[in-house]
């Protein structure tokens, strides 16, 4: 198994390693790899014998600890000051009716036009505005916003690669933290990031803020151009949700574990330990691949076929299990489903451009590169 393999099409290789068992080690990635959905669970629960509070984690390394890189009550102290912006209740009172305009307002910017590359003019827009309201960051340049995300998606992904990060992931924080640094002394109390300053220090609310914004804007983006592509590669299934709108969530579900957007995440074992037969030792590397999880034919039916029916989706791991499942989830839902909304209201007739490849890429964040797309535009063709 290569890094060029799990970075373009890992899933055959990760059903190849499922077949040997729910754990393997993997040299290219000096660790071992969890597949199976069951083991991946128990792994993601058990924090105590798994942990993501290590110096080698990959996002710690760029943005120092955050909710996302400590444990226990570390964990707690990072991650309560942002949670109540993003409960359900509160991310659907507050968002549901901002993002469905922006959404309406991105796709019919390019409605006319009759093709468009739909991450860059849609998702990425969508997803960034959402996190910068979110973190109370709405009147920062959203290229600025973008420029921050990217580069710290770059160093993250260099080091779970065994590369050198990016030195654009430490100009990124640096930039960030000086915005937030501005931030907290202003009278925006409102604000997610000044409400936090008041419980964190300064690095911790910069780290916080930076974990939120890569991730919720990443993969976000990528719920979005990956549920985009699936209904185009799957006409049928298209024109079943064109017919019925209440088939919607299903598709995202679906969408979202036949290829999640986040692929993969990082634990180190505290203590020797046996994962269905593998001895783990203290401080070993595991790799919870949540792709491999979400298509485990033991628990999901044609695994690799997209089916908006599914009786259980609900069971997919796309957002992670246990003390550290995904604080935007349901945002990103929000999002992706006005952009889905908006898209199948104002783009009829629309198919994948078969002039640009579609195919998704990436170690841990996965979605298409680009993703071209044209539509039926009256006196266009």
């Amino acid at each position: 198994m290569t890094i060029e393999q799990l970075e373009s099409d890992p899933h055959p290789v990760l059903h190849s390693l499922r077949s040997a068992g729910p754990a393997a080690w993997v040299d290219s990635l000096g660790a071992w790899v969890v597949t199976g959905r069951a083991l991946a669970e128990r792994v993601l629960k058990d924090a105590s014998t798994f942990t993501v509070d290590d110096p080698r984690f990959s996002t710690a390394r760029v943005v120092g600890p955050s909710m996302l890189s400590t444990d226990g009550a570390a964990h707690v102290h990072h991650r309560d000051p942002f949670v109540r912006e993003f409960r359900p209740a509160h991310a659907h009172a507050r968002f549901s009716a901002l993002v469905e305009h922006k959404a309406a307002d991105l796709v019919d910017g390019i409605r006319d036009t009759g093709h468009a590359e739909i991450r860059s003019t849609v998702a990425g827009p969508l997803a960034v505005f959402a996190m910068a309201e979110a973190l109370g960051l709405g009147d920062t340049d959203a290229a600025l916003v973008r420029e921050w995300y990217d580069g710290i998606v770059a160093a993250v992904d260099d080091i779970t690669a065994l590369r050198d990060p990016s030195p654009r992931g430490a100009e990124a924080f640096f930039a960030l933290r000086r915005h937030v640094e501005l931030a907290t002394t202003s009278h925006r109390h409102s604000a997610v990031i000044v409400a936090a300053a008041r419980r964190l220090s300064l690095e911790e609310v910069v780290s916080n803020t930076a974990v939120l914004l890569f991730g919720g804007i990443d993969t976000t983006e990528g719920m979005i151009a990956n549920l985009v592509r699936h209904l185009l590669l799957h006409p049928d299934q298209l024109a079943r949700l064109r017919a019925d709108r209440s088939l919607l969530d299903s598709a995202i579900e679906e969408s979202v574990r036949l290829e999640p957007a986040a692929a993969s995440v990082d634990r180190y074992a505290t203590g020797d330990t046996i994962l269905d037969g593998a001895r783990v030792r203290r401080g070993d590397p595991v790799i919870v691949s949540l792709a491999g999880a979400n298509r485990d034919p033991a628990v999901f039916t044609d695994p690799d076929a997209f089916e908006l029916r599914r009786a259980n989706v609900g069971r997919h791991l796309s957002f992670a299990h246990g003390p550290h499942f995904c604080i935007g989830a349901h945002l990103a839902r929000l999002e992706t489903r006005a952009a889905l909304t908006a898209i199948l209201d104002r783009l009829p007739g629309m198919r994948l451009d078969p002039r640009h490849d579609h195919a998704p890429r990436g170690l841990i964040f996965r979605k298409p590169p680009e993703l071209h797309v044209r539509w039926s535009v009256a006196n266009t063709f």
